[in-house]
């Protein structure tokens, strides 16, 4: 199968079991997919090197002709099959083949990528092409057993929450950055006093709507105090007041008033979303050894986001690998003169990077991690991104450890050449929490 003719598709519906493997007896057949949002692409290759024309099928209306055909080449010789992983768009076909019996490995999409030349000594990847790759790869043994298994009960509900919980994050970063705007321009000296993420300034947004409302409601600092609770100072809530009284930003209309009244709105609806989610992820992790370890390194919400994505740390075999499926591992692209930067792969899930990000943001405020990646932005021309990449590909290393092998985190050992005294060091993550909502208030 090397012409460029040996790639035209036919449907599923047209193939005639009859003249499949003629001349083949009942050698082994392994079966490749290359899986799209509407259709699939089916190669059969033989022991013997050979290969049938990719098969056409409607995804997912046509699995089932599919995996029938399949099934009744399966009964006549060994089959096997193999697919990329494809996000949600194979999960149709590999519950079939599942419920079939029939076999269902993985091959890797960087493998796939990279063995495209050697096949066919043509670099042009297409999708009739993909999939003989894929069975090609497979029968060469570089796939792994990938069968169709649902997650139990409680790892449905904590990956429903972690994402849940992730796009909830971000909508709120979202109404946090329309309510800098508007805050720049009718109310600049309030966060002056409290920050915008903090309840008591979104609730103030949400109930006067800006520093007029605000202002004028005699009964504000009684408000103020109620909703911000012990942790507010009252030389705060008489600034926020004075701010108000005195505000020098653009005067509002009704209509400026009610947009901000609104986003607040959604940004404490967010807010509360993020707290249920937290707090349900939390009681799911009691029973988790390797969540509740790594959570004394990145919290909980953190060490549920590793979970969901990447499994338990215990089924990778080093800490590289471990790194690398988080898609930290570096990788370079150079030919001849050109020689091209060092930078991560950012393979696998973003979510798992953007939750790791910001438990190395709490890390970096403090403590021998500060210290180290103060020196590397001096170093770096006062770039942040590159002292930040280090540390997370530090903080995974660390986070294999603790998971997979049972060692308690210890951030100074994340940079073991710079000194720390050991009250720096906190490993508590609900003392973590409990000071960052006492900075939020």
């Amino acid at each position: 199968m090397r012409a460029r003719r040996t790639y035209r598709a036919k449907s599923v519906k047209l193939v005639k079991l009859e003249l499949v493997g003629q001349g083949q007896g009942g050698q082994p057949v392994q079966v490749g997919f290359d899986v799209g949002k509407q259709e699939v692409l089916t190669v059969l290759r033989w022991a013997d090197g050979h290969f049938e024309r990719p098969w056409l099928a409607k995804n997912p209306e046509e699995i089932g002709d599919l995996v029938g055909l399949l099934v009744r080449v399966a009964s006549e010789r060994p089959l096997a099959t193999a697919m990329e992983p494809t996000g949600t768009y194979g999960d149709a076909l590999r519950q079939a083949l599942s419920d079939a019996g029939v076999r269902m490995d993985r091959v890797g999409a960087k493998a796939a990528h990279d063995y495209a030349e050697i096949f066919d000594g043509a670099p042009s990847q297409h999708d009739g092409k993909d999939a003989a790759v894929v069975a090609e790869l497979a029968a060469l043994g570089k796939s792994v057993q990938w069968p169709y298994e649902p997650p139990g009960e409680a790892d449905q509900e904590m990956a429903y929450h972690v994402d849940w919980m992730d796009a909830q994050r971000r909508q709120y970063a979202m109404w946090l950055g329309r309510l800098e705007g508007l805050l720049a321009r009718h109310w600049p000296e309030a966060t002056r006093w409290l920050k915008l993420s903090s309840a008591t300034l979104l609730r103030a947004l949400k109930r006067y709507g800006g520093p007029s409302g605000l202002a004028g409601d005699g009964s504000a600092s009684a408000e103020l105090a109620r909703w911000g609770g012990a942790y507010l100072a009252t030389e705060k809530i008489q600034g926020l007041v004075r701010s108000a009284e005195a505000s020098i930003g653009v005067r509002q209309t009704a209509i400026d008033v009610r947009r901000m009244q609104q986003y607040a709105e959604q940004a404490l609806a967010a807010r509360a979303e993020i707290g249920r989610s937290r707090r349900r992820l939390q009681e799911l992790a009691r029973g988790n050894p390797v969540i509740q370890a790594q959570a004394r390194a990145v919290g909980v919400a953190t060490a549920c986001v590793l979970w969901v994505h990447l499994g338990s740390p215990t089924e990778y075999h080093c800490g590289a690998a471990y790194r690398k499926a988080m898609g930290l591992n570096l990788v370079e692209r150079s030919s001849g003169m050109y020689q091209g930067k060092l930078r991560i792969s950012k393979r696998g899930s973003a979510q798992v990077r953007r939750w790791l990000y910001l438990g190395v943001l709490r890390l970096v405020a403090k403590g021998p991690v500060q210290r180290w990646y103060r020196k590397k932005k001096s170093k770096d021309g006062e770039k942040a991104k590159p002292g930040l990449t280090g540390v997370m590909r530090k903080l995974a290393l660390a986070l294999y450890e603790v998971g997979a092998k049972g060692q308690t985190f210890d951030a100074r050992r994340l940079f073991p050449g710079v000194p720390l005294k050991r009250t720096e060091v906190s490993v508590n993550p609900r003392h973590d929490e409990e000071k960052t909502r006492m900075k939020n208030v």
